[in-house]
C-alpha cells in the first residue's frame, strides 16, 4: 500500500481507537508494547498506529482449545 492510498489512511487506527477494539485500556495497550507484547503496530515518526488486521491475529493467537471443543469437532 502506498501512503496515499485511502484504504491505508482510512484502516490504521490510533492507540485509543485499537485499545477499544480489543477491549483493552490505552496504558495497558501502551504497556504492552513498551514489554515487546501485544498486536504488530506501525509508528510513523513518533505516532503509534494499528492496523485491523494485526488486531484481528492478535485476538486469534488468543484462542485456546478446550477438551470439550476438540471433542464436538471430532463429532
Amino acid at each position: 500500500m502506498s501512503r496515499n492510498d485511502p484504504a491505508a489512511v482510512r484502516d490504521r487506527m490510533n492507540v485509543q481507537r485499537a485499545a477499544e477494539y480489543l477491549g483493552l485500556s490505552q496504558s495497558t495497550l501502551n504497556k504492552m508494547r513498551g514489554e515487546g507484547r501485544g498486536p504488530r503496530y506501525l509508528r510513523l515518526g513518533s505516532r503509534v498506529f494499528y492496523r485491523p488486521a494485526d488486531l484481528d491475529e492478535y485476538i486469534n493467537r488468543g484462542v485456546r482449545e478446550t477438551t470439550d471443543s476438540r471433542t464436538a469437532a471430532a463429532a
